[in-house]
């Protein structure tokens, strides 16, 4: 069984980044690490990539949507009804809408301005701004469930159940991080780790746990520089044995502008 990591200090001494293209960094923070992709959306565009709304036979994995439709990188978009099509909560992509209706869940991912002058993209806490009002303003939205609220606060109650976690967070310079750990944490544990890490993270938000949880990121020479699928969720798949990426019906990715 893989091993627990708990809340703490897991960075010592100074942050260290790699770069691997202009605006896209790599960081990796702990023993087993929690890996994190940091995002200019200044150099790159995010997208909402849906099986449902393109017409898709089938749900591609991670590598498989960044190499069949010209990413760069991609992370889940959300969790997903038994249909294995349909998100959770409500989704829209550039192509049409995935789910319109809007559930009890407080983060909206927003990216896509229809008008200059807007953040290329947010993640809007709904107890405290109007999200479904903001999102009329992007073309691209999906709802998850919040990790930290509009004031920087962990938000999810101690709890014994553990996963492998994907999950996205925008910091104080508006640039994008997607975070993967694959060793297994209780949410809120996880969430106090990334708020004691060197991030400058002000919202974050849950995409998805267990095996299904996967980050797949391309370096400037086109390999995978990132390539991390999940495999421990209490209840579902106990054990540290998966090595493959699962099929995703809904990513959000990231392509060059």
């Amino acid at each position: 069984m893989p091993v627990l990591l708990v809340a703490g200090p897991l960075v010592a001494g100074p942050p260290s980044w790699q770069t691997l293209s202009p605006g896209l960094e790599l960081g990796r923070f702990g023993d087993p690490p929690i890996t994190v992709v940091r995002v200019d959306p200044a150099r790159y565009q995010f997208h909402v990539l849906s099986a449902k709304t393109l017409g898709l036979k089938g749900a591609p994995t991670a590598p498989q949507w960044v190499d069949g439709h010209g990413m760069v990188g991609a992370i889940n978009a959300s969790m997903f009804r038994e249909d294995h099509l349909t998100s959770v909560g409500y989704l829209r992509d550039a192509k049409g809408t995935n789910n319109k209706a809007w559930s009890r869940d407080n983060a909206v991912f927003l990216t896509q301005p229809r008008r200059p002058g807007l953040p290329p993209v947010r993640i809007v806490d709904r107890t405290c701004e109007d999200a479904a009002g903001l999102a009329r303003d992007y073309r691209v939205a999906a709802q998850n469930i919040r990790m930290i609220d509009c004031r920087g606060r962990n938000v999810w109650a101690p709890q014994p159940r553990k996963w492998s976690t994907a999950c996205v967070g925008t910091d104080r310079q508006g640039r994008v991080l997607l975070i993967h750990a694959r060793a297994p944490f209780a949410t809120h544990d996880l969430v106090a780790a990334l708020l004691g890490l060197p991030l400058g993270l002000v919202r974050l938000m849950y995409v998805e746990g267990g095996p299904e949880a996967s980050l797949y990121v391309k370096a400037a020479d086109g390999r995978a520089a990132v390539s991390e699928v999940g495999s421990f969720e209490t209840g579902f798949f106990e054990n540290d044995a998966n090595r493959i990426f699962w099929p995703l019906p809904n990513v959000i990715a990231f392509s060059e502008k």
